[in-house]
């Protein structure tokens, strides 16, 4: 388990799962500069890349956050027993996650906030547990933020046709709908301040209602950047997207503008799924951007 405390937040990281995702960086990162995966090899390898299998690398974590006597819980991954006939990695997985969130002294029950930054099938996914046959809210006294637009966009019921098309079958309907019908869910548009250290904001591209959650406290700032940075490459090679981003020249906007406020407010960059150090703080190199440090978490025992 490790942690860091800014200002007056305390960040833990609770992670699923680490290891391949079984796509090569062609395939993963389709637009990637031609030769960017072995130049930047020092940095890539191994934490995101394993040159000898040729595999990309990726955590599945969730960040847990204490502020104003509140605990919240930024994306809640893949989950355990779903049906993933499309996405054999994640496919009914049996995961201690629930462990490891104990490890860092949190029940379930004591968790006052969910932050999907989007609903991608290894966001959501243990927003519900299954109890005999029927999926039920894991964190039963939170409340669930999800920008409004993502759930219109992911809902079934309004027929669009995402990218990632099956890979996300049965989520929205076991990890969404059952926290949704019970009035556990809020739908937010525009940004939504939770209290005075941690403010969402729309961060669109990678997803149309993608998020990134603002930490601001005392002298120290983060961003909770979600799913538009994937990988370390992203952050020396901003142009390059994932396979997964809906709108292409909107993903590289935002990427573009977020890694631009992280270098020049000096904010920490916590991605939903890189592993190693697992942040960032970036610093502008020409047009791009470079990592100037990684974040200086503590080992919890």
């Amino acid at each position: 388990m490790e942690q860091i405390v800014l200002g007056d937040v305390t960040v833990t990281r609770v992670k699923e799962y680490y290891g391949s995702v079984g796509m090569a960086p062609a395939e993963f990162f389709p637009d990637s500069p031609e030769g960017a995966w072995e130049r930047h090899r020092p940095v890539l390898a191994p934490d995101f890349w394993d040159p000898a299998t040729n595999e990309c690398h990726s955590a599945i974590q969730s960040w847990l956050l204490h502020s104003e006597g509140r605990t919240i819980l930024v994306d809640t991954g893949v989950g355990n027993h779903k049906d993933r006939p499309y996405a054999p990695v994640w496919n009914r997985l049996d995961t201690g996650y629930l462990d490891h969130l104990a490890a860092a002294g949190v029940r379930p029950e004591d968790v006052d906030i969910v932050v999907n930054t989007h609903l991608h099938i290894d966001h959501v996914g243990w927003n519900t547990y299954l109890d005999g046959r029927t999926w039920v809210p894991t964190f039963p006294n939170a409340t669930y933020l999800i920008p409004r637009r993502e759930f219109d966009f992911w809902n079934p019921a309004n027929g669009h046709e995402p990218l990632l098309g099956r890979g996300n079958q049965n989520v929205f309907e076991d990890s969404v709908a059952p926290v949704h019908r019970l009035g556990l869910t809020e739908l937010w548009d525009g940004s939504y301040r939770i209290d005075k250290n941690l403010r969402l904001e729309l961060a669109p591209g990678h997803t149309p209602g993608s998020s990134v959650l603002t930490l601001e406290s005392g002298r120290d700032r983060a961003l909770f950047v979600g799913d538009l940075v994937h990988t370390a490459l992203q952050i020396m090679e901003p142009d390059t997207n994932s396979c997964f981003c809906e709108d292409a020249v909107q993903a590289r906007a935002t990427r573009h503008q977020l890694l631009g406020r992280a270098a020049e407010t000096n904010a920490l960059v916590l991605p939903a799924h890189l592993g190693g150090h697992g942040a960032a703080e970036v610093e502008r190199d020409g047009s791009k951007f470079a990592i100037r440090q990684w974040a200086g978490f503590s080992r919890l025992a």
